[in-house]
């Protein structure tokens, strides 16, 4: 899948409410989407904003057959550090939150 496709199935699967965040430490810091500091509708902006070059692709380090999306958007000066991969129909973001965190 590339990146626009990517972009189109995360922003679908948002705006249907078919999504989920992985479980972790640190979500005050780490997934401010999870801890509802940033809406749906914050969140596709952001999603929005990603250019090809702010895009990566890795392996899951639990599971190596599925690929993790990251994205690294700017927004008012501030770069951002959003990563998610699928379990069809959904969407399990791992981090939402301002790089640096």
């Amino acid at each position: 899948m590339g990146f626009s496709e990517v972009k189109k199935q995360v922003i679908s699967c948002i705006k249907r409410g078919s999504y989920d965040h992985e479980v972790r430490q640190n979500i005050n810091v780490k997934n401010l989407f999870q801890c509802g500091q940033l809406s749906d509708e914050a969140v596709v902006e952001l999603i929005k904003r990603t250019r090809g070059n702010e895009y990566e692709v890795s392996s899951h380090h639990k599971a190596p057959s599925i690929d993790v999306h990251i994205l690294k958007p700017y927004k008012d000066g501030k770069k951002w550090y959003i990563k998610f991969y699928f379990v069809e129909p959904d969407v399990l973001f791992i981090s939402v939150h301002e790089s640096g965190v």
